[in-house]
């Protein structure tokens, strides 16, 4: 005859296991936050450049029409802007 040996089966209790398993859950959950915010700061980084493009080409146009001015945002008159001899 052999002798069949039994495996016992180690296990934390079901509060114990409730615990970690909404831990994990949660660390999931964040992580995955995470990457949303980062692809998001990645999409902002690429709108702010884009805008950035935009802003230098109408600086460009308003600058061979009007000089070098500064502009009053709130109602579009400007000044001009003196330059400093020998810069």
């Amino acid at each position: 005859m052999s002798k069949v040996k039994e495996m016992k089966v180690n296990k934390i209790t079901e509060e114990q296991l409730k615990t970690v398993t909404e831990q994990q859950t949660k660390m999931n959950d964040l992580l995955r936050h995470i990457g949303l915010l980062d692809v998001q700061k990645l999409n902002a980084h690429a709108a702010i450049k884009e805008v950035t493009v935009k802003i230098d080409e109408t600086k460009k146009e308003l600058e061979e029409q009007y000089g070098q001015v500064n502009i009053d945002l709130k109602d579009g008159s400007y000044t001009d802007i003196e330059q400093e001899d020998g810069k």
